[in-house]
């Protein structure tokens, strides 16, 4: 059996650590600014020992943080739910159980991303107007789950044809119906791509800011909307600005933390035959 050279496995495992600190390094600097004063966030060179305090988060509470969250947690989860609700029978239909015109379906829904989403404003900025949508977090829902569906339908039908044909002809043959074949055989199988998928509806939606900032302002604005105001004339407020991008990415890394095992298994499906 063969060992390998451990010096090469020793730099092997050095160089991955350097990479992954690399990637990781950014978030731990936001981490520790947060617990900086402003003063301390300014030094040149940076100073890495340093009082800690809380005190910038309490100036993020302060300036309304939270309704930000609760409108951004409100459109983040609905529009997923809603992707997952119409994805789910829609990839089903262009996999399992394939229809005439499926290739063509599937471009269609690819075609819908190439469009830019600043061309498409001014038209949908017009439409909310009409429909008294503006500044509504339902708007917002509209649109994320528009954004989203297209992916989520393309990566959920290459999980549902990892499904073994056999399981779903034997169900049929014990005369399941559709609902039982697809809630009872076919979704227990494809369990960790659907995590897999409603985690990236969740990235993508809760990271999204152009239309959240041209389609809302008082009352619907999102997190990525909030973090806008630390931008000012007079500069930016380095300290706080990270208290609340702290804040405003902890709850997406703890549902990745979460899930990462239904993440990894989801992502690796269809990726080997």
């Amino acid at each position: 059996m063969r060992t390998g050279n451990p010096i090469g496995r020793w730099a092997l495992t050095a160089l991955t650590w350097l990479i992954a600190i690399l990637f990781v390094f950014p978030v731990l600097w936001m981490v520790l600014t947060s617990f900086k004063q402003e003063s301390d966030a300014y030094t040149n060179p940076p100073k890495v020992v340093f009082t800690p305090t809380l005190d910038q988060f309490a100036g993020v509470l302060e300036r309304g943080f939270l309704p930000y969250l609760a409108n951004s947690a409100f459109v983040t989860v609905t529009s997923t739910l809603l992707v997952l609700l119409l994805a789910v029978p829609a990839a089903y239909v262009l996999s399992i159980s394939a229809v005439p015109g499926t290739r063509d379906a599937l471009g269609f829904f690819l075609s819908t991303k190439m469009l830019p989403i600043v061309a498409a404003i001014i038209p949908l900025y017009v439409i909310s107007q009409n429909l008294k949508l503006l500044d509504n977090v339902w708007a917002l829902v509209v649109l994320y789950t528009a954004m989203n569906l297209p992916l989520a339908i393309w990566m959920m039908r290459s999980f549902f044809l990892e499904v073994p044909k056999e399981m779903v002809e034997a169900g049929r043959i014990d005369g399941a119906k559709l609902p039982t074949l697809l809630f009872r055989v076919v979704l227990p199988v494809v369990a960790p791509g659907i995590a897999a998928t409603a985690l990236i509806c969740v990235i993508f939606s809760w990271t999204e800011f152009f239309y959240a900032v041209n389609l809302t302002a008082a009352q619907a604005g999102t997190v990525p909307v909030f973090l806008v105001g630390f931008i000012t004339s007079e500069g930016l407020y380095w300290a706080q600005l990270s208290a609340a991008a702290f804040l405003a990415s902890l709850p997406v890394m703890i549902i990745g933390w979460a899930a990462q095992n239904h993440l990894v298994r989801g992502l690796s499906m269809g990726a080997v035959k």
